[in-house]
């Protein structure tokens, strides 16, 4: 098994996995959307919301906020010293206090643990008006995507990697909706440079009568990790891999005993 970073941005991470199998990138690509652990807001207590919105709707956009955090300084809370009562080990406290005329933004949520925030301070939240008033305290846990979409790492995604045959001469006249920067034209090859642009190369070769074909290998494979979360995408493919390694042993064990 090989890896190649093709890309790796703030929240966004391509990289070909090669020497594999579909069921392999397959099961990668579901522990990263549902199973690497994130922090969200659990629950909310609310003192005072005097704004138009229900507390039920603020609860809900407060869990949907992704909060940045350092995941060597969480425990999930039943797995905590303290009991499953809460402390600095396994949450962060945020408190709301603002008063109308405003808008509340994430970056009003101040924190009471100095290892956790949310990733935009602009998420809107809730409009108050003159005299209203949002007073509250937001709790956030570690969970996983699925328990519930909150907690969802990641959104990814896998291809298999294309190559082009090419059967005829004129083959390029068949490319001329496709970029140029998707691709690079040799005398007698093609190779594919900007994957995002498979499917319009597909459709070109579709509609070549047979000068040239897309062949899908099944061992390599294209993956685009994008982060919806407070974690970095290279993270979430690191914590996938070695989450995925501990179930096989795992399982290997569970084998054993039968």
């Amino acid at each position: 098994m090989k890896i190649k970073i093709l890309e790796a941005k703030k929240e966004k991470f391509v990289f070909l996995l090669e020497e594999s199998t579909p069921p392999f990138a397959n099961a990668l690509r579901r522990i990263m959307i549902s199973e690497v652990p994130t922090l969200a807001v659990e629950w909310a207590d609310f003192h005072e919301n005097s704004s138009a919105l229900y507390d039920e709707i603020i609860a809900h956009r407060l869990a949907m906020i992704p909060i940045n955090f350092e995941p060597s300084k969480f425990n999930y809370t039943e797995d905590c010293k303290c009991n499953n009562e809460g402390c600095p080990l396994c949450q962060a406290v945020f408190v709301i206090d603002k008063t109308g005329p405003c808008v509340v933004h994430s970056g009003d949520m101040k924190p009471s643990n100095r290892n956790a925030k949310p990733t935009d301070p602009n998420f809107v939240i809730v409009e108050l008006l003159k005299g209203q008033r949002l007073r509250m305290e937001a709790v956030a846990r570690m969970g996983i995507g699925k328990s519930h979409a909150k907690w969802q790492a990641a959104n990814a995604s896998y291809q298999y990697y294309p190559e082009i045959k090419v059967h005829s001469a004129d083959f390029k006249t068949y490319l001329k909706d496709v970029p140029k920067s998707a691709i690079d034209i040799q005398s007698k090859s093609i190779t594919v440079k900007d994957f995002t642009k498979t499917d319009m190369i597909k459709k070109a070769a579709e509609e070549s009568d047979g000068a040239f074909e897309v062949i899908e290998d099944a061992t390599r494979f294209i993956f685009t990790i994008e982060s919806i979360s407070g974690l970095s995408p290279d993270y979430i493919a690191t914590t996938a891999g070695r989450i995925l390694a501990e179930k096989a042993e795992d399982f290997k064990k569970q084998v054993a005993k039968i």
